[in-house]
């Protein structure tokens, strides 16, 4: 069996949430989605758990980070190319993202990013492997 990611993080309003996701062109596995947990599809073997946070603090005892206030993760999400990258972004704005820091280039990899609607940092990028250093 292929190992597959769930990535979870806590979200406070569910069809907010599932609304801005589906704005960027993601879908969701409604087999595993209903009104306290949303199964985004990043793709084959890569998902996002999108968890009410009550629900979400049922799987933890320690308290539940506020993304707005602390950064606990980043989330990476590689792209085909700088355009893609830019679009997403956009799209990401245009529902109500905020863009936390400017794009960079480094030549070799471009990155941009944005903050969800409850503040998780998503950083974008794409990466010509060719022209990568050799140690970073």
């Amino acid at each position: 069996m292929a190992r597959q990611i769930f990535v979870n993080l806590p979200i406070r309003d569910m069809p907010r949430s599932q609304a801005f996701f589906r704005a960027l062109g993601f879908e969701f596995n409604a087999q595993f989605t209903n009104d306290q947990g949303a199964c985004m599809v990043v793709a084959d073997g890569i998902h996002v758990m999108l968890l009410v946070e009550p629900f979400f603090q049922t799987f933890t005892k320690l308290p539940v980070s506020d993304a707005r206030k602390s950064t606990e993760v980043l989330i990476a999400l590689s792209c085909d190319d700088r355009a893609e990258v830019d679009a997403l972004v956009a799209k990401a704005v245009a529902a109500g993202a905020t863009t936390p820091n400017a794009p960079q280039d480094h030549g070799f990899m471009y990155q941009h990013g944005f903050a969800d609607l409850d503040g998780h940092q998503w950083e974008v990028f794409w990466m010509d492997m060719s022209q990568a250093p050799a140690q970073m």
